[in-house]
């Protein structure tokens, strides 16, 4: 396969697997030794085994962090930290890209950034939507409620509230407290709960702290 012909067929994807090579009468072994050839020459990022992005100057589209996550692993979302600081939930950005997923947690440093992902059990899998999170990219990523339960089940003692306090929460009349109760009350979790009522009267706190005179 030509290289011209690899763009050709990976067009705007910033992030593609190597099903989208193996259609058709092609021999694997030999599109995996183009594609190791490629990234020897500096033209292909390999983010993980079976994962690639161009580099520039041959790539179309800068990937968006989110957007990589969600192809690093598929059928993952973005949630946790990540999630918190792109609704400004958090005051600081963050350098890990943090996802969650049914799949085994891991772990993956790329020239397009630090990905990891955490484990939670499938009937936890819920609360996330596909979100525009750059011009014409898309990615799954938690709803701001389900990331603060995703934090509260998956980091021991999150659901504590000195814990809470060094997250600086803000911005929380952006949350749903109704959906936030509702999650925690699916998910079935007594740390969930009290991580929703911590919440809540913070919202309620930071509510009367700036109500008009």
């Amino acid at each position: 396969m030509e290289f011209s012909r690899l763009i050709e067929l990976v067009g705007d994807e910033p992030v593609f697997g190597t099903e989208i090579l193996l259609a058709g009468a092609v021999d694997p072994n030999d599109v995996r030794r183009q594609l190791s050839r490629w990234v020897s020459a500096g033209r292909l990022y390999q983010l993980r085994r079976g994962v690639y992005a161009l580099m520039p100057p041959f790539q179309r589209v800068k990937a968006h962090p989110f957007v990589v996550a969600n192809r690093m692993v598929r059928g993952s979302y973005v949630s946790l930290h990540s999630a918190l600081a792109y609704y400004s939930l958090i005051p600081e950005g963050v350098p890990v890209v943090t996802s969650v997923s049914t799949s085994r947690p891991g772990r993956w440093n790329t020239p397009l950034g630090a990905y990891e992902f955490r484990h939670i059990k499938v009937d936890l899998f819920f609360g996330y939507r596909l979100e525009e999170v750059s011009p014409g990219q898309r990615a799954f990523v938690a709803t701001p409620e389900k990331a603060l339960l995703d934090l509260a089940y998956l980091h021991p003692g999150a659901d504590n509230p000195a814990y809470l306090r060094e997250l600086r929460l803000q911005n929380l009349e952006r949350l749903d407290l109704n959906v936030l109760y509702h999650l925690a009350e699916e998910a079935g979790k007594p740390k969930l709960h009290r991580m929703a009522a911590y919440v809540a009267n913070l919202s309620s706190a930071e509510a009367e702290e700036y109500e008009p005179l």
